[in-house]
C-alpha cells in the first residue's frame, strides 16, 4: 500500500489511507514536483501539462536534482531528468553553471547540451564541457575495448592464409591449435599437418572507414555514440577512419577525431537533411572501393534529391563499397524513419535497421569479412 500511495501521489481518489512520513515523505514531495497536478485541480495532469513544477530558478532545480539522487537511483534519477526538460520546459535551465554541476551525466543529457550549444553563454561553456567529457569517458571504458578487439580480429581473419612463405608469417596460435591432433607425446613434439598464417599486408591500412553521422535533432543520441566509436576506429592504425557530419550542409570532423568531445561541439543538432548532399561528398573521399567500408547514420528521411541519393548508393556498392545503413546507433528502442527509403536501399543490397552499441562492434567485423549484413541483422 505505501508503494501504491507513491505511485497514485496522495489524490482524493487514490483509495490507500496511507500516511507518508520522513525519507518515504520527501521521495513523494520529489516526485510530486514533476509529475503532480500543482494547481490543476484534482487528478494527475494529462501528457504535456506543467505539473506542481520545480520553480523558475535554478538553484530550486538543483536542489531538486539533489534529492532525487538521494533517494532514487541512477537509472531512475536519468528518466526523471529527461521527464523534467521535456515536461517543465528546464531547457532554459540547463545553461546555468550550478544546474550543470547538480544533473547525472547521461548521453540524452549531452544530446540536449549539443543542441543549445550555439546559444550557451561562455559561463556555462566549461561546465557543459565537464559533463559531456565525463559521458565521453564512460562510454570509451565501455566500448573502445571490445571495438579493437572485434575490429581486429576481424582484419586478421581476413588477412589469413593457408601456405605462409615466411617463417615470420605464420600465425604460431592458430597453427598449434589447428594441429593438436598430431602431437606425438613420445617425442613431445607436434608435427603439423598444415600451416595458417597472416598475409603479407604491403599497407599500414587494410581498410578505409566512413563514418557519416545525420545530425538531425531526433539522431542526438546516435551523433553521441558514432563520435565516441569514430575516435576509437581512428586509434587503429590498421583503419583510416574519416567523419562526416550533415543536415542540410556537410561538415568534416575528421581532424578531430582524436578527440570525440571536440567532435561533438563540432555538431549542431537540428535542421533539415540533405543526404544526397552527404553521400556524394563520402564519394570524394573513396579511394579504394574494395576496401572501403561506408556507414551511414540516419533516419533516412531525405529534404534532398531521393533518386539521385540511391543512384550515388548504387554506384558505390557497384565499385565495391561495403556501404552500411543504421537507422539509429543507440539504446533507444525502435525508431522513426523513412520506410520507402529502407525498401528502396534493400532493394539496392544495402539493408537498413538499427544497431545498439553492444552490437556495433560485431557489426563492424561482419562488415570487414563481408558477411552478409542483412542475414547479420536478423539473426540479432
Amino acid at each position: 500500500m505505501r508503494r501504491w500511495r507513491l505511485v497514485l501521489g496522495g489524490e482524493r481518489a487514490d483509495g490507500t489511507g496511507v500516511s507518508l512520513t520522513g525519507d518515504d515523505a520527501r521521495m513523494d514531495a520529489a516526485l510530486e514536483k514533476l509529475y503532480g497536478a500543482g494547481d490543476t485541480g484534482g487528478g494527475r495532469p494529462r501528457p504535456g501539462r506543467r505539473g506542481a513544477g520545480l520553480g523558475d530558478s535554478a538553484p530550486s532545480v538543483a536542489r531538486w536534482l539533489g534529492d532525487i539522487r538521494a533517494y532514487f537511483p541512477s537509472t531512475v534519477v536519468q528518466v526523471m531528468q529527461k521527464d523534467a526538460i521535456e515536461r517543465l520546459d528546464l531547457t532554459r535551465l540547463l545553461l546555468e553553471p550550478e544546474m550543470l554541476e547538480a544533473v547525472e551525466p547521461d548521453v540524452h543529457l549531452v544530446g540536449t547540451l549539443l543542441s543549445l550549444n550555439k546559444v550557451m553563454p561562455d559561463r556555462a561553456r566549461e561546465s557543459a564541457r565537464a559533463v559531456v567529457r565525463k559521458v565521453v569517458d564512460e562510454l570509451e571504458r565501455r566500448l573502445a575495448q571490445r571495438t579493437r578487439s572485434a575490429v581486429g580480429g576481424a582484419l586478421d581473419r581476413s588477412a589469413r592464409v593457408r601456405r605462409p612463405k615466411r617463417l615470420a608469417d605464420v600465425d604460431w596460435d592458430r597453427t598449434i591449435r589447428a594441429n593438436l591432433r598430431h602431437y606425438l607425446p613420445e617425442h613431445g613434439t607436434l608435427v603439423p599437418e598444415r600451416m595458417i598464417g597472416y598475409g603479407r599486408r604491403r599497407q599500414a591500412v587494410q581498410r578505409d572507414v566512413v563514418l557519416a553521422i545525420d545530425q538531425s535533432g531526433s539522431m542526438a543520441a546516435s551523433v553521441v555514440y558514432a563520435s565516441v566509436f569514430g575516435a576509437v576506429l581512428a586509434s587503429m592504425r590498421s583503419l583510416r577512419t574519416s567523419l562526416v557530419v550533415f543536415d542540410t550542409a556537410v561538415v568534416d570532423l575528421t581532424d578531430q577525431l582524436h578527440d570525440p568531445v571536440e567532435v561533438l561541439f563540432g555538431t549542431r543538432l537540428g535542421g533539415g537533411t540533405d543526404i544526397n548532399r552527404a553521400v556524394a561528398y563520402c564519394q570524394g573521399l573513396v579511394t579504394r572501393p574494395n576496401e572501403t567500408i561506408l556507414v551511414l547514420v540516419s533516419d533516412l528521411y531525405e529534404g534532398g534529391v531521393r533518386d539521385e541519393m540511391l543512384q550515388r548508393v548504387a554506384a558505390l556498392t557497384a565499385a565495391g563499397v561495403q556501404v552500411v545503413v543504421l537507422l539509429a546507433l543507440s539504446d533507444d528502442g525502435a525508431p522513426a524513419y523513412d520506410h520507402d527509403n529502407a525498401a528502396a536501399l534493400a532493394a539496392l543490397g544495402v539493408p537498413a535497421f538499427a544497431c545498439t552499441p553492444d552490437a556495433f562492434p560485431d557489426l563492424m567485423a561482419a562488415a570487414i569479412e563481408r558477411r552478409d549484413l542483412g542475414e547479420w541483422a536478423e539473426r540479432r
